[in-house]
């Protein structure tokens, strides 16, 4: 039975979460994107970009992607039309689960530097056809069906995390143009000075930039605009503060370099859909 083009399991609330998609034409995300989950994505078919952090990677069918718990991150259209793409969201409580020892091991992607893992072409046969399995159960709901996703995922993330263990790196996958080098490095100073009065003037000032080509190659780049990049690292920084300290929600609107308070609270329920004092409420239970 062929599947569907639109498939999923589960809800952004559950301990396991999955989308599955098959798109036609061109495709990229229109909003910002940071979460709480871990996300492990593969790419069946296709060609796409995808953002992580401060720095963007080309990936290809058969790569998965490895995004850890509240990292910025989005992808792209690379040019190349129609794909098909699987994600795997996990949240803490799946891991609780597990014997310390293999959580970590299954963790251990999420905190590794690379975020890319190619599949070896002898081995990505077998890999989807476990997916695609997982994905008829999903649309089929036979009786059982709830164990087969359980498993499969499980199986999945364990396959990345013992093949990242056993990678060599190949240095030619770290190789970036001179203007992917360049937004990478403003990114990594934005993120470095999020507290800082950013505006694009200054930027473009110390990286000896136009402030449009800065603008519209960094947008092209990152799928983020300058501002919208600014106010999701500082939101993220916010979300720490909000969860691990007790400073008051002023303060720390302050100390994350939002100038307003109103103008924080607003970029900040645009992007958790939530107010402050709501997210924090969530980790004082």
């Amino acid at each position: 039975m062929k599947i569907k083009s639109k498939l999923h399991y589960g809800d952004p609330l559950e301990p396991l979460h999955v989308e599955y998609d098959r798109r036609k034409g061109h495709f990229s995300m229109s909003s910002s994107h940071m979460h709480s989950h871990y996300e492990l994505y593969y790419l069946f078919a296709g060609q796409r970009v995808y953002f992580i952090r401060d720095r963007s990677y080309t990936i290809q069918a058969g790569d998965f992607v490895i995004i850890p718990s509240d990292v910025v991150h989005r992808t792209l259209d690379s040019g190349v039309p129609d794909h098909e793409r699987l994600v795997l969201y996990f949240n803490e409580d799946y891991f609780k689960q597990f014997a310390r020892e293999d959580a970590e091991l299954l963790l251990a992607p999420f905190h590794s530097a690379r975020h890319i893992h190619r599949t070896a072409p002898h081995e990505k046969l077998h890999i989807e056809q476990r997916l695609y399995t997982m994905l008829h159960d999903i649309q089929e709901q036979q009786p059982g069906y709830r164990l087969t996703v359980q498993n499969t995922a499980t199986d999945t993330l364990l396959y990345v995390a013992r093949q990242m263990r056993n990678a060599v790196v190949d240095p030619a996958d770290d190789i970036l143009s001179p203007t992917e080098a360049k937004m990478m490095e403003i990114a990594q100073y934005i993120n470095a000075h999020f507290r800082d009065d950013l505006t694009l003037e200054r930027l473009s000032s110390r990286f000896y930039l136009s402030e449009s080509y800065l603008s519209r190659t960094f947008k092209k780049l990152t799928g983020f605009a300058f501002t919208e990049y600014v106010g999701m690292t500082r939101v993220k920084e916010a979300q720490r503060l909000l969860r691990e300290t007790n400073k008051r929600i002023t303060d720390i609107s302050e100390e994350v370099g939002f100038g307003s308070f109103a103008h924080f609270q607003k970029v900040f329920k645009e992007l958790t859909a939530l107010s402050p004092r709501d997210y924090r409420a969530q980790f004082r239970k």
